[in-house]
Protein backbone atom coordinates (compact mmCIF):
# COMPACT_ATOMS: atom_id res chain seq x y z
CA UNK A 1 0.00 0.00 0.00
CA UNK A 2 1.80 3.47 -1.14
CA UNK A 3 2.50 6.08 1.77
CA UNK A 4 0.76 9.91 0.85
CA UNK A 5 2.73 13.13 2.16
CA UNK A 6 1.65 15.05 4.96
CA UNK A 7 -0.12 17.96 3.76
CA UNK A 8 -0.52 19.50 7.23
CA UNK A 9 -0.16 23.34 7.20
CA UNK A 10 3.46 24.76 8.88
CA UNK A 11 3.57 28.25 10.86
CA UNK A 12 4.76 30.99 8.42
CA UNK A 13 7.94 32.34 9.41
CA UNK A 14 9.02 35.90 9.49
CA UNK A 15 10.02 37.73 6.51
CA UNK A 16 13.34 39.06 7.02
CA UNK A 17 12.01 42.41 5.32
CA UNK A 18 9.92 42.94 8.24
CA UNK A 19 12.86 42.95 10.67
CA UNK A 20 14.75 45.33 8.39
CA UNK A 21 12.19 47.41 8.48
CA UNK A 22 12.21 47.51 12.48
CA UNK A 23 16.12 47.71 12.57
CA UNK A 24 15.76 51.10 9.73
CA UNK A 25 12.48 52.54 12.02
CA UNK A 26 15.29 51.93 15.38
CA UNK A 27 17.53 53.57 13.91
CA UNK A 28 15.93 56.77 12.29
CA UNK A 29 14.43 56.92 16.04
CA UNK A 30 17.87 56.91 17.80
CA UNK A 31 19.26 59.41 15.30
CA UNK A 32 16.09 61.62 15.55
CA UNK A 33 16.71 61.25 19.20
CA UNK A 34 20.36 62.43 18.59
CA UNK A 35 19.83 65.72 16.63
CA UNK A 36 17.14 66.62 18.96
CA UNK A 37 19.14 66.35 21.60
CA UNK A 38 22.10 67.83 19.82
CA UNK A 39 19.18 70.97 18.70
CA UNK A 40 18.31 71.17 22.02
CA UNK A 41 21.62 70.89 23.84
CA UNK A 42 23.44 73.42 21.57
CA UNK A 43 20.21 75.84 21.93
CA UNK A 44 20.71 75.85 25.31
CA UNK A 45 24.50 76.93 25.41
CA UNK A 46 25.27 78.48 22.14
CA UNK A 47 24.37 81.31 20.11
CA UNK A 48 24.34 80.42 16.11
CA UNK A 49 23.93 82.80 12.86
CA UNK A 50 24.79 82.52 9.47
CA UNK A 51 23.66 85.65 8.98
CA UNK A 52 27.36 87.06 9.18
CA UNK A 53 29.85 88.62 6.67
CA UNK A 54 33.60 89.55 6.64
CA UNK A 55 33.73 93.17 6.36
CA UNK A 56 36.72 95.39 5.51
CA UNK A 57 38.02 99.02 4.53
CA UNK A 58 37.76 99.71 0.88
CA UNK A 59 39.35 102.76 -0.12
CA UNK A 60 37.91 104.53 -3.14
CA UNK A 61 41.26 105.94 -5.38
CA UNK A 62 40.28 108.70 -7.63
CA UNK A 63 41.88 111.44 -9.18
CA UNK A 64 42.23 115.23 -7.86
CA UNK A 65 42.42 116.82 -11.33
CA UNK A 66 40.91 116.40 -14.53
CA UNK A 67 43.31 114.96 -17.16
CA UNK A 68 43.94 111.67 -18.88
CA UNK A 69 45.87 108.66 -18.04
CA UNK A 70 49.27 108.34 -19.91
CA UNK A 71 50.44 105.29 -17.80
CA UNK A 72 48.71 102.68 -15.42
CA UNK A 73 51.22 101.10 -12.92
CA UNK A 74 49.47 98.44 -11.04
CA UNK A 75 47.25 95.37 -12.56
CA UNK A 76 44.05 93.70 -10.89
CA UNK A 77 44.87 91.96 -7.57
CA UNK A 78 48.31 93.56 -7.04
CA UNK A 79 49.53 94.12 -3.63
CA UNK A 80 50.99 97.98 -3.31
CA UNK A 81 52.13 100.02 -0.47
CA UNK A 82 51.25 103.62 0.71
CA UNK A 83 52.92 105.72 -1.65
CA UNK A 84 53.16 103.90 -4.61
CA UNK A 85 52.06 105.52 -7.71
CA UNK A 86 49.54 103.71 -9.44
CA UNK A 87 49.07 105.70 -12.71
CA UNK A 88 50.18 108.80 -14.18
CA UNK A 89 48.22 111.76 -15.59
CA UNK A 90 49.18 113.41 -18.87
CA UNK A 91 51.13 116.40 -16.89
CA UNK A 92 51.23 119.00 -19.85
CA UNK A 93 48.37 121.22 -19.03
CA UNK A 94 49.54 121.59 -15.56
CA UNK A 95 53.12 122.81 -16.67
CA UNK A 96 52.03 125.15 -18.99
CA UNK A 97 50.05 126.64 -16.59
CA UNK A 98 53.09 126.74 -14.00
CA UNK A 99 54.94 128.46 -16.52
CA UNK A 100 52.44 130.83 -17.22
CA UNK A 101 52.32 132.17 -13.66
CA UNK A 102 56.44 131.91 -13.14
CA UNK A 103 56.50 134.49 -16.36
CA UNK A 104 53.83 136.45 -14.60
CA UNK A 105 55.81 136.84 -11.38
CA UNK A 106 58.47 137.89 -13.43
CA UNK A 107 57.06 140.53 -15.08
CA UNK A 108 55.49 141.75 -11.82
CA UNK A 109 59.21 142.02 -10.41
CA UNK A 110 60.05 143.71 -13.43
CA UNK A 111 57.79 146.27 -12.25
CA UNK A 112 58.76 146.53 -8.70
CA UNK A 113 62.08 147.47 -9.64
CA UNK A 114 60.59 150.72 -11.95
CA UNK A 115 58.31 151.45 -8.56
CA UNK A 116 61.12 151.84 -6.28
CA UNK A 117 63.51 153.76 -9.09
CA UNK A 118 60.10 156.17 -9.16
CA UNK A 119 60.38 156.46 -5.15
CA UNK A 120 64.07 156.88 -5.32
CA UNK A 121 63.48 159.44 -7.79
CA UNK A 122 60.56 161.54 -5.76
CA UNK A 123 63.01 161.48 -2.70
CA UNK A 124 65.94 163.18 -4.80
CA UNK A 125 62.90 165.33 -6.15
CA UNK A 126 62.37 166.24 -2.51
CA UNK A 127 65.12 166.61 -0.70
CA UNK A 128 66.29 169.17 -3.60
CA UNK A 129 62.66 170.63 -2.75
CA UNK A 130 63.49 170.84 1.02
CA UNK A 131 66.82 172.58 -0.48
CA UNK A 132 64.69 175.10 -1.96
CA UNK A 133 62.58 176.30 0.59
CA UNK A 134 65.73 176.71 3.14
CA UNK A 135 67.27 178.84 -0.22
CA UNK A 136 63.64 180.76 -0.09
CA UNK A 137 63.80 181.25 3.23
CA UNK A 138 67.43 182.70 3.60
CA UNK A 139 66.45 184.99 0.63
CA UNK A 140 62.76 186.16 2.24
CA UNK A 141 65.01 187.34 5.70
CA UNK A 142 67.21 189.10 3.64
CA UNK A 143 64.42 190.70 1.46
CA UNK A 144 62.56 191.64 4.46
CA UNK A 145 65.88 192.89 6.02
CA UNK A 146 66.26 195.15 3.28
CA UNK A 147 62.46 196.44 3.13
CA UNK A 148 62.80 196.87 6.42
CA UNK A 149 65.83 199.24 6.49
CA UNK A 150 65.12 201.15 3.86
CA UNK A 151 61.03 201.79 5.21
CA UNK A 152 63.29 203.32 8.04
CA UNK A 153 65.20 206.13 5.70
CA UNK A 154 62.27 206.56 4.06
CA UNK A 155 60.25 208.93 6.02
CA UNK A 156 57.68 212.22 5.92
CA UNK A 157 60.52 213.77 8.28
CA UNK A 158 63.48 211.71 6.04
CA UNK A 159 64.05 210.44 2.51
CA UNK A 160 67.81 209.56 2.87
CA UNK A 161 66.21 207.21 -0.14
CA UNK A 162 64.20 207.55 -3.29
CA UNK A 163 60.98 206.24 -3.23
CA UNK A 164 61.83 203.72 -5.74
CA UNK A 165 64.50 202.18 -4.11
CA UNK A 166 62.30 201.97 -1.22
CA UNK A 167 59.33 200.08 -4.04
CA UNK A 168 62.25 197.80 -5.04
CA UNK A 169 63.09 196.32 -1.77
CA UNK A 170 58.83 195.42 -1.13
CA UNK A 171 58.21 193.94 -4.28
CA UNK A 172 61.58 191.73 -3.78
CA UNK A 173 60.20 190.80 -0.50
CA UNK A 174 56.72 189.72 -1.79
CA UNK A 175 58.34 187.62 -4.85
CA UNK A 176 60.59 186.05 -2.02
CA UNK A 177 57.12 184.96 0.05
CA UNK A 178 55.91 184.15 -3.54
CA UNK A 179 58.97 181.95 -4.10
CA UNK A 180 58.73 180.10 -0.30
CA UNK A 181 55.34 179.22 -0.84
CA UNK A 182 55.66 177.42 -4.05
CA UNK A 183 58.81 175.89 -2.86
CA UNK A 184 57.22 174.58 -0.06
CA UNK A 185 54.13 173.28 -3.05
CA UNK A 186 56.97 171.59 -4.13
CA UNK A 187 57.94 169.85 -1.21
CA UNK A 188 54.18 168.43 -0.51
CA UNK A 189 53.89 167.18 -4.27
CA UNK A 190 57.36 165.24 -4.24
CA UNK A 191 56.02 163.49 -1.27
CA UNK A 192 52.92 163.01 -2.33
CA UNK A 193 55.00 161.60 -5.18
CA UNK A 194 57.08 159.07 -2.92
CA UNK A 195 53.81 158.03 -1.33
CA UNK A 196 52.57 157.05 -4.26
CA UNK A 197 55.14 155.05 -5.63
CA UNK A 198 55.26 153.28 -2.32
CA UNK A 199 51.81 152.33 -2.51
CA UNK A 200 52.40 151.32 -6.11
CA UNK A 201 55.02 149.17 -5.06
CA UNK A 202 52.84 147.96 -2.21
CA UNK A 203 50.17 146.66 -4.30
CA UNK A 204 53.14 144.88 -7.19
CA UNK A 205 54.01 143.07 -3.97
CA UNK A 206 50.72 142.04 -2.90
CA UNK A 207 50.52 140.53 -6.36
CA UNK A 208 53.67 138.89 -6.30
CA UNK A 209 52.65 136.89 -2.91
CA UNK A 210 48.91 136.36 -5.15
CA UNK A 211 51.21 134.73 -7.74
CA UNK A 212 53.12 132.76 -5.35
CA UNK A 213 50.34 131.36 -3.78
CA UNK A 214 48.87 130.81 -7.41
CA UNK A 215 52.28 128.89 -7.95
CA UNK A 216 52.09 126.84 -4.81
CA UNK A 217 48.63 125.90 -6.61
CA UNK A 218 50.32 124.90 -9.58
CA UNK A 219 52.99 122.47 -7.90
CA UNK A 220 50.36 120.72 -6.40
CA UNK A 221 48.38 120.53 -9.47
CA UNK A 222 51.17 119.33 -11.07
CA UNK A 223 52.23 116.35 -8.46
CA UNK A 224 48.23 115.41 -8.62
CA UNK A 225 49.20 113.67 -11.97
CA UNK A 226 50.57 111.33 -9.93
CA UNK A 227 48.06 109.04 -8.19
CA UNK A 228 49.05 107.44 -5.20
CA UNK A 229 48.19 104.51 -2.88
CA UNK A 230 46.89 105.99 0.23
CA UNK A 231 47.47 102.42 2.26
CA UNK A 232 48.87 99.97 1.81
CA UNK A 233 46.80 96.64 0.39
CA UNK A 234 45.80 95.10 -2.77
CA UNK A 235 44.27 96.60 -5.71
CA UNK A 236 40.68 96.13 -6.23
CA UNK A 237 38.15 97.05 -8.84
CA UNK A 238 40.54 98.75 -11.11
CA UNK A 239 38.76 100.78 -14.39
CA UNK A 240 41.42 102.83 -15.98
CA UNK A 241 43.30 102.70 -19.00
CA UNK A 242 46.06 104.77 -20.74
CA UNK A 243 43.92 107.25 -22.94
CA UNK A 244 41.10 107.44 -20.81
CA UNK A 245 39.96 110.76 -19.54
CA UNK A 246 38.95 111.12 -15.75
CA UNK A 247 37.31 113.94 -13.87
CA UNK A 248 37.99 114.84 -10.11
CA UNK A 249 36.71 112.31 -7.53
CA UNK A 250 35.88 109.65 -10.51
CA UNK A 251 36.96 106.25 -9.24
CA UNK A 252 39.28 104.87 -10.86
CA UNK A 253 40.23 101.83 -8.38
CA UNK A 254 39.45 100.41 -5.09
CA UNK A 255 42.43 99.11 -2.39
CA UNK A 256 40.99 96.66 0.07
CA UNK A 257 43.40 96.28 3.34
CA UNK A 258 43.61 92.98 4.84
CA UNK A 259 42.65 93.71 8.31
CA UNK A 260 39.05 92.30 7.94
CA UNK A 261 36.83 91.06 10.66
CA UNK A 262 33.40 89.81 10.65
CA UNK A 263 30.02 91.60 11.21
CA UNK A 264 27.57 89.08 12.58
CA UNK A 265 23.70 90.11 13.02
CA UNK A 266 22.20 88.48 15.82
CA UNK A 267 18.76 88.55 16.77
CA UNK A 268 17.87 91.04 19.67
CA UNK A 269 16.28 88.34 21.95
CA UNK A 270 20.23 86.67 21.63
CA UNK A 271 22.10 89.14 22.91
CA UNK A 272 21.48 88.85 26.80
CA UNK A 273 24.42 86.26 27.35
CA UNK A 274 26.94 88.01 25.18
CA UNK A 275 29.78 90.51 26.10
CA UNK A 276 32.88 91.90 24.21
CA UNK A 277 35.69 89.96 24.80
CA UNK A 278 33.83 86.38 24.19
CA UNK A 279 35.43 83.71 21.89
CA UNK A 280 33.76 83.25 19.23
CA UNK A 281 34.07 80.15 16.78
CA UNK A 282 34.13 81.50 12.93
CA UNK A 283 33.38 79.21 9.85
CA UNK A 284 34.07 81.10 6.75
CA UNK A 285 32.38 79.35 3.74
CA UNK A 286 35.16 79.78 1.33
CA UNK A 287 37.47 78.05 3.71
CA UNK A 288 35.36 74.98 5.74
CA UNK A 289 38.66 73.15 6.80
CA UNK A 290 40.10 76.36 7.77
CA UNK A 291 37.93 77.31 11.47
CA UNK A 292 39.03 80.31 13.07
CA UNK A 293 38.53 82.10 16.65
CA UNK A 294 37.55 85.83 16.85
CA UNK A 295 36.77 88.02 19.69
CA UNK A 296 33.24 90.00 20.05
CA UNK A 297 34.75 93.17 19.56
CA UNK A 298 31.17 95.73 19.92
CA UNK A 299 27.86 95.89 19.16
CA UNK A 300 26.15 98.24 16.81
CA UNK A 301 24.33 101.24 18.48
CA UNK A 302 21.42 100.83 16.73
CA UNK A 303 19.45 98.09 15.04
CA UNK A 304 20.26 97.07 10.87
CA UNK A 305 16.62 98.69 10.54
CA UNK A 306 17.54 101.91 11.81
CA UNK A 307 20.41 102.65 9.36
CA UNK A 308 17.76 101.25 6.23
CA UNK A 309 17.11 104.22 3.42
CA UNK A 310 13.55 103.35 4.68
CA UNK A 311 13.13 102.33 8.14
CA UNK A 312 9.85 100.93 8.67
CA UNK A 313 7.14 103.60 10.62
CA UNK A 314 5.58 101.16 13.27
CA UNK A 315 2.90 104.38 14.09
CA UNK A 316 0.90 103.97 10.93
CA UNK A 317 -1.48 101.47 12.37
CA UNK A 318 -0.22 98.53 9.92
CA UNK A 319 2.36 97.23 12.55
CA UNK A 320 3.77 93.52 12.80
CA UNK A 321 6.49 92.99 15.80
CA UNK A 322 9.63 90.94 14.32
CA UNK A 323 12.69 89.99 15.35
CA UNK A 324 15.16 93.01 14.92
CA UNK A 325 18.88 91.89 13.86
CA UNK A 326 21.38 93.68 16.22
CA UNK A 327 25.19 94.02 13.92
CA UNK A 328 27.78 92.53 16.24
CA UNK A 329 31.68 93.11 15.12
CA UNK A 330 33.94 90.09 15.54
CA UNK A 331 37.51 90.64 15.28
CA UNK A 332 40.09 88.03 13.62
CA UNK A 333 43.64 87.45 15.71
CA UNK A 334 46.36 88.90 13.87
CA UNK A 335 48.02 86.14 13.69
CA UNK A 336 45.30 83.97 11.60
CA UNK A 337 44.89 87.30 9.30
CA UNK A 338 48.57 87.44 8.87
CA UNK A 339 48.55 83.78 8.11
CA UNK A 340 45.52 84.12 5.47
CA UNK A 341 46.84 87.04 3.76
CA UNK A 342 44.73 87.52 0.52
CA UNK A 343 42.50 84.64 1.53
CA UNK A 344 39.83 86.64 3.78
CA UNK A 345 37.70 89.32 1.34
CA UNK A 346 35.40 91.21 2.60
CA UNK A 347 31.52 89.79 1.53
CA UNK A 348 33.00 86.16 2.09
CA UNK A 349 29.81 84.32 4.56
CA UNK A 350 30.31 82.82 7.21
CA UNK A 351 28.85 81.09 10.30
CA UNK A 352 29.14 82.08 13.61
CA UNK A 353 29.00 80.50 17.05
CA UNK A 354 29.38 82.02 20.85
CA UNK A 355 29.90 79.09 23.63
CA UNK A 356 27.74 80.87 26.63
CA UNK A 357 29.66 78.30 28.89
CA UNK A 358 32.87 80.33 29.15
CA UNK A 359 33.70 82.04 31.67
CA UNK A 360 32.73 86.07 31.05
CA UNK A 361 35.21 88.55 30.18
CA UNK A 362 36.77 91.04 32.09
CA UNK A 363 35.79 94.76 31.10
CA UNK A 364 38.74 95.97 28.96
CA UNK A 365 38.77 98.32 25.84
CA UNK A 366 37.71 97.37 22.80
CA UNK A 367 39.74 97.24 19.71
CA UNK A 368 38.08 99.69 18.01
CA UNK A 369 38.54 102.33 20.90
CA UNK A 370 42.30 100.98 21.07
CA UNK A 371 42.50 102.39 17.66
Amino acid sequence: MDSKPNLAPQPPAAPASKRRVLVIAGLIAIAALGVGGRMVYRSHYFVETDDAYLAGHLHPISARIPGVIAKVLVDDNQFVHAGDVIAELDPADQRVRAEQIDAQIAQVKEQVAQANAQTAQARAAASQAQSQVAQSQATLLRTEQDATRLSELYTKQMKAISKAELDAAVAARSSAVADLAARKDAVVAAQAQISASQAAHDVLQAQIKVLQTQAKDAALQLGYNRVVAPVDGRIGKRDMEVGQRVQPGQQIAAIVRDDVWVQANFKETELANLRPGQAVEVKVDALPDAPLVGRLDSFSPASGNQFALLPADNATGNFTKIVQRIPVKIMFAPADIKRLSGRLAPGMSAVISVDLRQATPQAAPTQTAQR
